[in-house]
């Protein structure tokens, strides 16, 4: 038995959505006539969801928030004792979401054909990912699926939380950047031609910076739209170019050896890198693939390619903060954390510790950004008011010498 989404139409010609459970398509069809429906269309849901992820349906994407909460609640009814299928079904029910109610009774579909858990996830790669079915997968293998489900939601949330940290601490430099640009632009394009216009019919010599002033607002009015056209085509050259992987790898490095930016780019890759290890480690996940599923959340390649050099190194029988060590790229505490949980047989509390204080790193950091960022674009703004309005004024102090 399988899930299947279906469109049909009832004796008014309204149209109804919805989702159904059966064997086959023609089943459905029959249920929707059993209920003096027309069926319009009928797809099961994995083949649905396949056609989804192919085309631009980024709009209804299932949120982290979304996955969180349903590995909560799927977690807390497997813990009570019920059957999964009941579970599956119980959680897609509670869910107002379409989409997702589509996608938990698509698993549970697969659940109820004997397949695994972690089976039925593998349909839907874009919404579960690998690190989530990975751990599913040891958890049903150890028998211990509860607790690994309630690992996966605390890991979830945290993710989450970096996201929406990081994201706060960008919002109010980009809004102030913006507002600078908005401002300046304003006043460059509609403020100053007519405040300086009256003296562009004078013969006289005007300031330098007032000349410079005329010229460019000139210049933005005249070819600001070709400025705007070349910067958007800049900037979707730069972004074809970054997608060779060659191309980007470059880039990576650059930034790592940014003194600022290096730091974060290091600090947030390897607060995620660690906190994927500890949960996968903790679930009991072969240490080979944990470390390449690891590997696979880090963000910068180079980061990507010491982790994949270190599983290669681990496999030989390296030990893991030494081969990690290696590239030079991982904080030393993380390494020194890494050696010792190894050294202890305590590696999964050790990468959590790790974990914790990398991201304790980057709230600090990202703090002392936003704190610092703030009044320098304040500061900025102002020099280049100041230096339009001084460049608008200079000529009224020397009326007297542009009259003469």
């Amino acid at each position: 038995m399988g899930a299947f989404e279906y469109t049909a139409l009832d004796a008014s010609g309204k149209e109804r959505k919805g989702i159904l459970e059966g064997d086959t398509p023609r089943h459905i069809r029959q249920q929707l006539r059993d209920q003096q429906l027309l069926p319009v269309r009928v797809s099961e849901v994995a083949e649905r969801e396949a056609s989804r992820q192919q085309s631009f349906a980024f709009l209804r994407r299932v949120s982290a928030a979304d996955v969180t909460l349903l590995t909560r609640q799927l977690a807390t009814l497997v813990r009570a004792g019920l059957p999964l299928e009941e579970s599956l079904l119980a959680v897609s029910q509670q869910t107002d979401k379409p989409r997702l109610q589509s996608i938990l009774l698509g698993v549970r579909a697969k659940v109820m054909e004997g397949h695994t858990l972690a089976e039925g996830l593998n349909e839907y790669p874009r919404v579960f990912p690998e690190i989530y079915r990975a751990t599913v997968s040891a958890g049903e293998q150890a028998g211990h699926l509860d607790a690994v489900l309630e690992r996966l939601a605390d890991y979830t949330e945290r993710r989450e939380e970096i996201h929406q940290k990081v994201l706060a601490a960008m919002l109010y430099p980009i809004v102030l950047t913006v507002m600078c640009f908005i401002i300046v632009s304003a006043l460059m394009v509609w403020v100053v031609p007519k405040v300086v216009g009256v003296f562009e019919a004078n013969k006289a010599q005007l300031p330098l910076i007032t000349r410079i002033l005329i010229g460019t607002s000139g210049f933005l009015r005249t070819e600001g739209i070709w400025l705007v056209l070349g910067i958007a085509v800049a900037v979707f050259l730069w972004r074809r170019r970054l997608r060779d992987p060659q191309a980007r790898r470059r880039f990576h490095r650059v930034l790592l050896r940014l003194p600022l930016a290096g730091k974060l780019v290091r600090g947030f890759n390897t607060a995620r890198f660690t906190r994927t290890f500890s949960i996968l480690s903790s679930s009991a996940v072969p240490v080979l693939d944990a470390l390449r599923i690891s590997g696979e959340v880090v963000t910068s390649l180079p980061m990507r390619d010491a982790v994949l050099a270190a599983a290669d190194r681990v496999r030989e029988g390296a030990p893991i903060g030494r081969s990690l060590a290696v590239s030079k790229l991982f904080p030393p505490m993380t390494i020194h954390l890494i050696s010792s949980g190894e050294a202890s047989g305590e590696l999964d509390a050790m990468l959590d510790q790790a974990a914790a204080s990398q991201e304790r790193e980057l709230d600090a950091l990202m703090a002392a950004m936003v704190g610092l960022l703030g009044p320098m674009l304040i500061v900025v703004m102002g020099l280049f008011v100041m230096g339009i309005v001084f460049a608008m004024l200079l000529p009224i102090f020397r009326l007297d010498d542009l009259i003469h």
